[in-house]
């Protein structure tokens, strides 16, 4: 695995010795995020107008909060490369931003986060947006319950995350080399870039994401995953399959509830 590059702060010759050495490299991955977002996506496809949905109340707290253009408001440009990277059609995502623009009478939704854990302490943090706080925190507790798990205080498993742009890229939709991609994403301000068997792995800070994605999007290249998430320091893998069904019964419930626009985890799947 590939890490902590940044061409701004080294010599030609270290970027050399980097690309040698990541060639020696055996390419191995315990945890697959590619197969992560494959399992996702097909999970989106199943339910595309809930996931459209959610993105579109996602659109319209943007624009409510950083006005309708993306070029001045970070959090829009986000919410739109995650709207595309859901294969939501551009003339949708023009129709929300212009809704949400000339609309001072709808839904005022707000952000709320929750925190805690499920099986063998694995941690879990829930992101909602909502017209009903009291109603969110009762469906997020009982899906926590379900699962044998309990929520917590804020900033109880959140520091076991760090928040970071990230960029996935299905190799066999990838015609680049991977050092050319490597160099790619570098240039334009990533921080890191990482091989495993089935992709490719960008990760980028939150201030440059943007930056990273528009430059791998103007250089056509396609990319199966970009938002700003929440990515585990380490991750924990259940063995016991009372655990197992337990954190799959958490995770089902919330995904089923229309108030949960995210939820990160550590849980190696």
């Amino acid at each position: 695995m590939v890490t902590g590059v940044q061409t701004c702060a080294l010599p030609i010759y270290y970027i050399i010795l980097f690309i040698y050495f990541r060639k020696e490299e055996q390419i191995m991955s315990g945890h697959s995020k590619f197969a992560n977002i494959k399992h996702k996506k097909e999970k989106n496809d199943a339910a595309k107008g809930k996931i459209f949905t959610m993105i579109g109340r996602e659109i319209a707290v943007a624009v409510k909060e950083g006005g309708p253009d993306p070029a001045n408001n970070f959090k829009l440009a986000q919410v739109i490369a995650k709207a595309k990277s859901n294969n939501m059609p551009n003339d949708t995502i023009e129709r929300g931003i212009k809704k949400a623009a000339g609309d001072g009478n709808s839904v005022n939704y707000e952000t709320t986060t929750y925190e805690g854990y499920g099986p063998s302490g694995t941690a879990i943090i829930v992101k909602c947006l909502t017209d009903n706080k009291n109603r969110t925190a009762a469906n997020v507790r009982n899906a926590f319950t379900k699962g044998q798990g309990s929520i917590g205080t804020q900033g109880c498993v959140s520091y076991m995350f760090d928040e970071k742009g990230q960029i996935i890229i299905d190799k066999e939709e990838c015609d680049m080399d991977a050092d050319d991609l490597m160099m790619q994403a570098l240039d334009a301000g990533a921080d890191d870039f990482s091989e495993e068997e089935d992709s490719y792995e960008i990760t980028t800070s939150p201030e440059d994401f943007e930056t990273v994605r528009k430059a791998l999007e103007d250089a056509g290249i396609e990319m199966a995953s970009a938002e700003v998430t929440m990515i585990p320091q380490t991750y924990v893998k259940l063995t016991e399959e009372a655990d197992i069904t337990n954190i799959g019964r958490i995770l089902d419930f919330l995904d089923d509830d229309d108030d949960v626009q995210e939820v990160y985890h550590n849980w190696e799947e």
